[in-house]
């Protein structure tokens, strides 16, 4: 016989839980428990924070089962999501999925292809423990991490800094790109003449122009004769 559920217990008792639950996750339950022992008797706000940082594909889906449950617990039973821990989460075995891979020899390899189902519950945090917490954020003894603001908080921030670094990279590749698109001409060189006056005008005497001027007379007498045996 199947007992009742945590979130269909009677008036008047102890502990109420709102369930969520994900059916048909197309990932084994083994790796779904080792996230959720990661998360399972923490504050709402702590385990949103373990799941957005989780490097697993599968804490996406708990973080959103979680969230599922924290608004089903506020719109529903009327319970602040600062009161909120996560009493019991849990993956059970859904069905396999058969699968063929040809193999050498004629034979044939069955690939089982798992599913898990995915349940989170949580509850409204003791009044003696909620107490003592709350006395703690008063006193300033880690308020702004007990919230679950300061987690949505931290959230924006790491989505803001994942843009920031999408953008930066974008940016880069186009430089790249442009670089090499064109040959880099910063300018063109000034002339000769442009270069005898801005010597003239800021006072710069070259001493090399006699020297130069001398060769150039010298070559002009020899090319001179020949020019004239040739006419």
């Amino acid at each position: 016989m199947t007992g009742l559920k945590t979130n269909e217990l009677p008036k008047g008792a102890d502990t109420v839980g709102v369930r969520a639950q994900v059916k048909y996750v197309r990932t084994s339950a083994y790796k779904a428990r080792e996230i959720l022992d990661l998360v399972r008797g923490e504050r709402v706000a702590t385990a949103l924070e373990i799941l957005e940082f989780s490097e697993r594909d599968i804490a996406k889906v708990i973080l959103k089962c979680l969230e599922s449950a924290i608004a089903n617990a506020e719109n529903n039973n009327g319970i602040a999501a600062e009161e909120l821990y996560v009493s019991a989460c849990y993956a059970d075995e859904g069905p396999t999925l058969k699968r063929w891979r040809p193999r050498a020899r004629g034979r044939a390899t069955r690939i089982r292809k798992r599913t898990c189902h995915i349940t989170v519950i949580v509850s409204r945090i003791p009044a003696d423990r909620l107490a003592i917490i709350r006395s703690n954020e008063s006193a300033g003894s880690g308020s702004a991490r007990g919230t679950r603001n300061a987690a949505d908080a931290r959230r924006q921030r790491v989505q803001r800094s994942r843009q920031e670094k999408a953008q930066r990279k974008a940016a880069e590749e186009e430089h790249d790109h442009d670089h090499d698109g064109h040959d880099h001409d910063h300018g063109d060189e000034p002339t000769a003449a442009e270069v005898a006056e801005i010597e003239e005008a800021e006072g710069i005497v070259d001493q090399q122009a006699p020297a130069v001027a001398a060769a150039e007379e010298a070559e002009a007498e020899e090319t001179a004769p020949a020019e004239g045996e040739k006419d």
